[in-house]
């Protein structure tokens, strides 16, 4: 079995920054182990399986697979499969089967390179436990408790189809002087894979309003460089103090890691209540081959 796959680099216009991604092609004959052999064997944050689709009306069917375990969503997969698909079969709409339900993303090509996701997501952000004690959190990041909170915003878990510990800080510096504590992490942090997502407003940066990192050891990936499903759950707090209408940000992730990485998000509130979430950016292809699985 011969597999051909693509590299790409998503979150950014720019090879070698943004979050890699391998996206493997006709992947219909692979068996659950083998994809997960296949996204250890790459190493990366994440790897896409591209098959046909269950609905002939869709594009095609999508599995996303850390190096250790398989994930029902996530947004730098998504994009950068919506991306590959755009570019190839040049149409500005993709509709992806996922594990966590049909994904519509819209198109716009760059180039023959690069490309433009934008999609709704699937599954609204929804709090999903309580977040641990100040103080324990700030030991595990290696900070003062003064350090957690910014403005109004609170630590929080949410999920939106991930869960995410959502953890605010005072301001950029905060997150750049990070340094994990990894014992006890997983009393600390016991909810889902104890994925942290830790953030702040950024009204100093031009072109920015957010800033993120996020570390998750229960997936296989220290660092990541841009993390969609938990910027999708950020939307959920974020939609606390928003106004009516809708709200857009842009969000900055990975400068501290030399991939800087760029994630627009979208939210509607009505009423009160969030009614719309929304998650887009770019992704550029740069590079291809074959997977040689014969014996």
């Amino acid at each position: 079995m011969k597999l051909n796959y693509l590299l790409l680099d998503v979150f950014t216009r720019e090879r070698l920054k943004g979050n890699p991604l391998a996206v493997v092609m006709k992947a219909d004959g692979l068996l659950d182990n083998q994809m997960q052999a296949i996204a250890g064997e790459f190493n990366l944050s994440e790897t896409v399986f591209i098959s046909r689709p269950q609905v002939e009306r869709h594009t095609a069917a999508v599995r996303i697979f850390t190096p250790k375990v398989e994930l029902p969503f996530a947004g730098h997969p998504t994009v950068g499969a919506a991306v590959v698909l755009g570019l190839q079969m040049r149409t500005s709409a993709i509709r992806l089967e996922e594990k966590i339900g049909v994904i519509t993303c819209v198109i716009e090509r760059i180039d023959k390179h690069i490309g433009q996701a934008r999609f709704a997501l699937p599954v609204l952000p929804e709090e999903v436990g309580a977040a641990p004690p100040t103080s324990a959190i700030a030991a595990t990041l290696g900070l003062d408790p003064e350090d957690i909170g910014c403005g109004e915003l609170k630590p929080g878990l949410f999920s939106a189809g991930n869960p995410f510990y959502l953890i605010p800080v005072r301001d950029a510096s905060v997150l750049r002087r990070l340094r994990l504590e990894r014992r006890g992490w997983d009393e600390i942090y016991p909810f889902g894979r104890g994925s942290i997502y830790v953030f702040t407003r950024t009204p100093e940066e031009p072109g920015y309003d957010l800033a993120a990192r996020m570390f998750s050891p229960g997936m296989g990936v220290g660092e990541d460089p841009a993390t969609g499903s938990a910027a999708a759950a950020l939307i959920g707090l974020l939609s606390r103090s928003a106004g009516s209408g809708q709200t857009e940000f842009a969000l900055r992730q990975g400068h501290e890691m030399g991939r800087p990485s760029t994630i627009h998000l979208q939210l509607r509130m009505d009423d009160g209540k969030l009614t719309h979430g929304g998650i887009g950016g770019d992704a550029i292809v740069i590079g291809e081959g074959v997977l040689d699985l014969d014996d």
